[in-house]
């Protein structure tokens, strides 16, 4: 004889079961995708990372121009990264004249830029500034600002703390 299973309404036990489960990998699958809020950033602990930009042999006119936009917040894709260019320093850019000496180039600089963000603490060995990561001896970096940018950029040095 057939044995027909338990019925509350008109679902049985193993419907019930089937639902629940279904609406738990639903609430499980919509909370993967939608759960994440970058809000949860600013509770996280946070490092300063500070590092120095030398952008080699530009007109010296610009050495002015970034001053007169200093401190400049950082840009990435279009869009503020949560940190700045603080200073800009200038230092003599020196090219090789006929006679193979080096001299100083009257119409180019170095520029050296000093900028501060703030990286999450568990992130700080691959600190990125939007995008781009931050590493010693980097020499493709584009430094971005709302009013600055220079491509082919060297990181100098990279301080994280203090």
């Amino acid at each position: 004889m057939e044995q027909k299973a338990k019925r509350i309404g008109k679902f049985n036990i193993v419907d019930i079961i089937a639902v629940v489960l279904i609406l738990a990998v639903v609430v499980f699958a919509a909370y993967k995708l939608l759960g994440r809020d970058d809000t949860v950033t600013a509770e996280r602990e946070m490092t300063k990372v500070t590092y120095t930009v030398r952008v080699e042999g530009v007109a010296a006119e610009l050495y002015d121009n970034c001053q007169a936009h200093m401190p400049s917040p950082l840009m990435a894709s279009g869009a503020l990264v949560g940190g700045e260019i603080v200073a800009v320093e200038q230092e003599p850019y020196y090219v090789l004249d006929a006679g193979g000496n080096w001299v100083e180039d009257p119409n180019h600089v170095t520029l050296l830029f000093t900028a501060e963000t703030e990286t999450p603490t568990a992130e700080v060995m691959t600190t990125k500034v939007g995008e781009q990561e931050v590493r010693i001896g980097k020499t493709d970096y584009i430094l971005k600002s709302e009013f600055i940018e220079f491509s082919n950029c060297t990181i100098v040095d990279v301080v994280w703390g203090e």
